[in-house]
């Protein structure tokens, strides 16, 4: 999530605010659903300044259970869990969140990506797609490309799709158009935007060119 502040007297937009801290370390895992259980109703009950005791006079648990419960040694019901969470303020759903859950991951080698005809490709855009994970728990789907484009390839300016994309130029020389604004790109170069607006190469300058393509969306969308 970014902010960007603008300056009232000159109108001038200043750099973006970026609110999420990628050094931020998270606290680990737990991958007994018992002890991840306990470790947050134990968290939440702090949270709230409330004793053992107060929590059981809350929910009709006994003191016994409630502390078999927070040291993970038992595994509670529907009942007990709706009961605690009502208790403490907080949906079903949190005392689940430090359980282990898959994290994929993708390694393509060199020279080794999925070379593919993408819907809208357009004839001698070669898209070989670098990574690809489904399900996963960001709600975002990316799908990372080398594009290369040679002389059979087609000039198209107009692809249009859901989501934002970013390119970054890594051989040869094109005039990339998005909306109504053109961009020279060079090696090094890189573009980032808005993938709703008609977008895409619309001179090939030097040929071969090669860039990558970053496209990200919900993954409730579909890229047309």
């Amino acid at each position: 999530m970014t902010t960007v502040e603008t300056d009232t007297k000159s109108g001038s937009s200043k750099a973006p605010v970026f609110n999420q801290d990628p050094h931020a370390v998270r606290e680990p895992k737990v991958n007994n659903l018992e002890v991840a259980i306990g470790h947050e109703v134990r968290a939440f009950r702090k949270k709230l300044g409330i004793t053992v005791s107060d929590l059981a006079s809350a929910t009709g648990i006994s003191l016994g259970m409630l502390s078999k419960i927070e040291n993970g040694n038992i595994s509670p019901s529907l009942t007990t869990l709706q009961a605690l969470s009502r208790a403490l303020g907080v949906p079903l759903t949190a005392f689940f969140r430090r359980f282990e859950e898959t994290r994929n991951a993708v390694f393509v080698k060199a020279g080794e990506g999925v070379e593919l005809e993408r819907r809208g490709t357009r004839a001698g855009h070669q898209y070989n797609l670098l990574g690809h994970i489904g399900n996963n728990t960001s709600g975002v789907t990316v799908e990372p490309y080398l594009i290369t484009l040679t002389t059979d390839s087609d000039v198209f300016p107009t692809f249009q799709h859901d989501g934002m994309e970013f390119l970054y130029m890594l051989d040869g020389e094109v005039v990339y158009r998005h909306a109504d604004s053109r961009y020279h790109m060079r090696p090094g170069d890189s573009f980032f935007f808005d993938a709703d607006a008609p977008h895409g190469p619309e001179e090939l300058v030097s040929l071969p060119a090669r860039y990558l393509s970053i496209i990200c969306y919900p993954q409730r969308g579909t890229i047309e």
